[in-house]
């Protein structure tokens, strides 16, 4: 089973301009999967994992009804990905630039092209992992 893996840190502005530290991940070995890390104001990374077609169709048009939301948006010649996370916890609307995230995403499909997800999931493994309790 490949352990390949991409990383991307990506700058995300948050309630009209603060700027917010991500970081990005995909691996080849959860190959259905996105994280997402934003850096919270006290220096703690939140961590969000979400479907990776989640962020095609985000990308493209809204997308996601739970906790986590996509959709771009275009202002003057910016186009930005607003991601909305949703928690007990709180709210956050994160605005980050298109093409980065697009970028990021491009570099996914290298590692494991859209629509090949299941030739990199291991099953086996992930029956172990529920079953070790």
């Amino acid at each position: 089973m490949s352990t390949e893996a991409i990383h991307a840190e990506l700058v995300a502005l948050y309630d009209g301009g603060t700027p917010v530290r991500s970081r990005w991940s995909y691996r080849a070995d959860q190959p259905y999967t996105v994280t997402a890390a934003f850096q919270t104001e006290r220096d703690r990374w939140v961590e969000w994992a979400f479907s990776r077609d989640l962020l095609v169709e985000g990308l493209r048009g809204p997308a996601g009804v739970g906790d986590v939301r996509l959709h771009p948006e275009a202002e003057d010649d910016l186009t930005m990905l607003v991601v909305e996370i949703e928690s007990p916890e709180g709210y956050a609307e994160l605005d980050l630039d298109h093409a980065g995230v697009s970028s990021f995403l491009a570099a996914t499909e290298e590692i494991v092209p859209l629509g090949a997800e299941s030739d990199h999931f291991d099953v086996d493994g992930l029956i172990d992992e529920l079953t070790r309790v």
